[in-house]
């Protein structure tokens, strides 16, 4: 129940961090979570390796299973889909971002329910600094995925950015409690205990 807990509580952080900033969002970003598109075996198979993510305290065989989800996740089922991820990351690469958002607005309209669509899209909204938008994406795959400890980085991120320290924390505690090994997260939480400690001295 902890887990979903995090879930409501993350799904919060993206509410007060968009609201009366939503206007001109696409409109499928707002619309309501859906079931994933994944087979009962795919997830089956997800759930191992998640479980065994979870287990895992060496960093390198972590990052080889995480690795294998990452090939899970941007596997869509379609080849449409998969081609137009393709030609998004050959236009970011190229610095097309804006033809790479074209290409993902088609993804994440083909395949509402494929949450690496809006994570790619959400990262891309990030870098090119649009931060209310990547969150409002980021709240779409956490309502897909609730496991994606890479849009959940995403979104400490942000709040990063944003100066948000102890939402941040709480982000990064999170990514911890579904991959503990996470170097980045272990490092950033510990820099972020330091400094609210001494804030409060």
């Amino acid at each position: 129940m902890r887990h979903f807990s995090y879930v409501k509580f993350l799904s919060g952080i993206v509410a007060v961090f968009v609201c009366g900033s939503t206007a001109g969002f696409p409109a499928q970003a707002q619309t309501s979570p859906a079931s994933p598109a994944v087979s009962t075996q795919s997830a089956n198979t997800l759930d191992s390796l998640f479980a065994d993510l979870k287990r895992e305290r060496d960093d390198r065989q972590a990052k080889r299973i995480s690795e294998r989800i990452w090939a899970k996740w941007r596997d869509s089922g379609s080849a449409t889909a998969n081609l137009l991820m393709q030609w998004a990351d050959k236009a970011v690469s190229d610095k097309k971002n804006g033809l790479a958002l074209d290409l993902l607005d088609q993804v994440v309209v083909l395949m509402p329910d494929y949450a690496e669509g809006w994570n790619r899209r959400a990262t891309l909204n990030y870098a090119m600094g649009r931060h209310a938008k990547s969150m409002s994406d980021i709240s779409r795959v956490l309502a897909l995925e609730p496991r994606h400890f890479g849009a959940i980085s995403g979104m400490a991120a942000i709040l990063a950015a944003s100066g948000n320290d102890e939402l941040e924390m709480r982000a990064w505690e999170q990514v911890l409690e579904i991959y503990p090994a996470n170097r980045q997260a272990q490092t950033r939480l510990g820099e972020l205990a330091d400094k609210l400690a001494g804030s409060r001295i």
